[in-house]
């Protein structure tokens, strides 16, 4: 009985050799590059941690300089998170807040610059979205409206595409083109749910043109019409 279970057991051994002489290499090259890949993952998660918390804390000196009104410094803190962090959720914030910040101060080519350079360099289609807009606006406030209606042409994601169109209107409106205006704000005002408080805003605006916004015809161009 013993001599049987021994050759069994033989055997067992027999085909485990077998099939480790067949597949040990691949099983061993399967788990380095497993082991290796999970290793890799965990460096990059804390790598990841410690970019998102340098980052933090150089968003917090620009938060920290932008309540005291300390400008050069408040620059230079984004000034390096553009440097060490560029393409991080924080760099694209501190430079809203940065533009935010610099404009309430008056420095708007200061504030043109963060914005530039969170609509050229954010990752996230939505920070780089705010930025254009924010940026526009600024244009038409300085009347250079070209540039603006450039800006508010280019790509945006659907959910941006009603604030746009309004914007768009305000420059067709500065430009003595009140009939593109009206289309755009129809556009922008086609977006937005009954009860969003932005569509009051343009409401006004259409009303301005002797439009009642509650009465749109979305069909046609009472402008056109009046002709």
């Amino acid at each position: 009985m013993a001599n049987h279970l021994d050759l069994e057991e033989q055997e067992q051994l027999d085909q485990i050799k077998h099939f480790w002489n067949k597949w040990g290499t691949l099983l061993s090259i399967v788990l380095i590059v497993s082991l290796g890949a999970i290793a890799a993952w965990n460096a990059y998660q804390y790598w990841q941690g410690r970019q998102a918390s340098h980052a933090a804390a150089l968003v917090d000196a620009v938060e920290g300089a932008g309540k005291t009104g300390d400008q050069t410094r408040m620059q230079q803190a984004f000034s390096d998170l553009r440097t060490k962090y560029a393409g991080t959720t924080q760099a694209d914030q501190a430079g809203l807040a940065v533009a935010k910040m610099l404009l309430d101060a008056g420095n708007v080519p200061g504030a043109k610059e963060a914005l530039t350079w969170v609509a050229d360099q954010s990752s996230d289609d939505g920070y780089k979205s705010i930025a254009k807009i924010r940026l526009a606006s600024i244009l038409i406030d300085e009347k250079i409206l070209d540039q603006a209606f450039k800006k508010l042409s280019e790509n945006f994601p659907v959910e941006f595409k009603s604030i746009v169109a309004d914007r768009k209107g305000d420059v067709l409106m500065l430009l003595n083109k009140p009939q593109e205006a009206y289309l755009e704000y129809q556009r922008a005002i086609s977006g937005f749910d009954n009860d969003i408080d932005y569509r009051r805003i343009v409401e006004v605006k259409m009303n301005s043109l002797g439009i009642d916004a509650k009465k749109i015809d979305f069909q046609s161009n009472p402008i056109e019409s009046k002709k």
